[in-house]
């Protein structure tokens, strides 16, 4: 299926305001299946990204990274940007292949922004610069998997002792002793450049329900270092701690009226064993840690970063094609109300307090970190 069909396929669900997931624990099912004909492949995002710089008339500018390298199964990465204003914002999709949706979500909001002259366009594209990158792993994506495999310098799949293919999470690969894969290096260089003000990261997970309901929950609010955990207090003297409460927060009323989306905040473990990360391996700890790998980022520029956890991935086969309408527009919904709240600055306006007072979330017991769980202490 096409990128319009799906977003005509999208606009046609959101019309009817359908509470599609509003449903049982879980949510929808799809008996295990998955529909690989409604998601968007790595040609078509390339094509579309294409579409939408023409139809902008210069306001999007489509260019691949290729001077900083490649995919390990050399693969172009590309990234549109748009907008003239001084707050640079990374918007990044897909680092693990089988988290289809978020590029859709992507693809719509430059569409948007190529096409509407709204006042609250216009407000976004004037106060700030967005760095879009649609798919972060095109290997992984072609693959419909969370990993990528690494090659060796023949462009051979490297193997391990036991003669299988090594693969990597390009989502802890950004260390002191990561960046094996090809991928890491070209976005860090990049990221290192561009110095984005802030970042957001579109994610999916699995089924889980908002606490104390019987809501699936449709998208979770995350910080990769928790908020009041072990590490985000001490970064820039807590302001990242306020700064990525306050932007979850925005972005939670911007979505939490809509009948359709259950917004929570994102937690690992089950039962009463629920942890919040604080996972200092992730790219977007990285940003907000300062890294300096190899003295690519010797000024130890560092951003606040959230991202979005949209339910279910199409490696378990956990996707319906009715559902995907209403996933991808509350990445696309909620992307573009954060925009212009870091453009308006409303965003640090919000009280960050709200982040535990307000958005749903089971009892915390602890954070799971890089290195164990930490049990919380009150």
């Amino acid at each position: 299926m096409s990128f319009i069909v799906v977003m005509f396929f999208v606009s046609a669900l959101f019309s009817s305001q359908a509470n599609a997931a509003n449903t049982i624990p879980g949510g929808p099912s799809t008996n295990g299946n998955t529909s690989m004909d409604s998601m968007i492949t790595y040609d078509d995002m390339i094509k579309e990204l294409k579409k939408i710089e023409h139809t902008s008339k210069g306001k999007v500018e489509v260019f691949t990274l290729d001077e900083y390298g490649k995919s390990e199964q050399n693969r172009s990465f590309y990234v549109a940007k748009v907008g003239t204003g001084p707050i640079k914002i990374w918007v990044q999709a897909q680092i693990h292949g089988d988290e289809k949706l978020t590029t859709d979500a992507v693809l719509e909001l430059l569409m948007t922004f190529g096409s509407s002259g709204s006042k609250d366009i216009e407000k976004i594209l004037k106060e700030t610069t967005i760095y879009a990158i649609p798919m972060y792993n095109p290997d992984g994506s072609i693959m419909n998997t969370r990993t990528t495999v690494l090659h060796d310098e023949n462009g051979q799949p490297r193997v391990d002792n036991s003669g299988r293919a090594m693969t990597i999470d390009l989502n802890r690969d950004w260390g002191e002793n990561g960046f094996q894969a090809k991928e890491s290096l070209v976005f860090y260089k990049y990221w290192a450049e561009v110095k984005p003000v802030f970042a957001v990261d579109l994610h999916h997970q699995g089924f889980k329900t908002v606490y104390g309901t019987n809501d699936s929950t449709s998208m979770s609010l995350g910080v990769s270092l928790a908020p009041n955990g072990p590490t985000l207090p001490s970064i820039k003297d807590g302001l990242y701690n306020d700064l990525t409460r306050q932007m979850n927060v925005y972005v939670y009323d911007a979505l939490k009226d809509y009948g359709y989306m259950h917004i929570d905040r994102y937690q690992t473990g089950s039962g009463d064993k629920r942890y919040e990360i604080d996972i200092k391996g992730g790219v977007v700890s990285a940003m907000m840690m300062g890294l300096n790998y190899n003295n690519i980022n010797p000024t130890n520029h560092s951003n606040p970063a959230i991202f979005f956890e949209t339910k279910g991935n199409t490696r378990d086969g956990n996707l319906g094609q009715k559902s995907n309408g209403h996933l991808i527009k509350q990445n696309y919904l909620g992307l573009k109300a954060l925009l212009y709240g870091l453009a308006t600055g409303e965003v640090q306006k919000v009280n960050p307090n709200r982040w535990e007072e307000e958005i749903p979330a089971y009892p915390l017991a602890g954070y799971q970190t890089d290195s164990g769980i930490v049990p919380v202490s009150y």
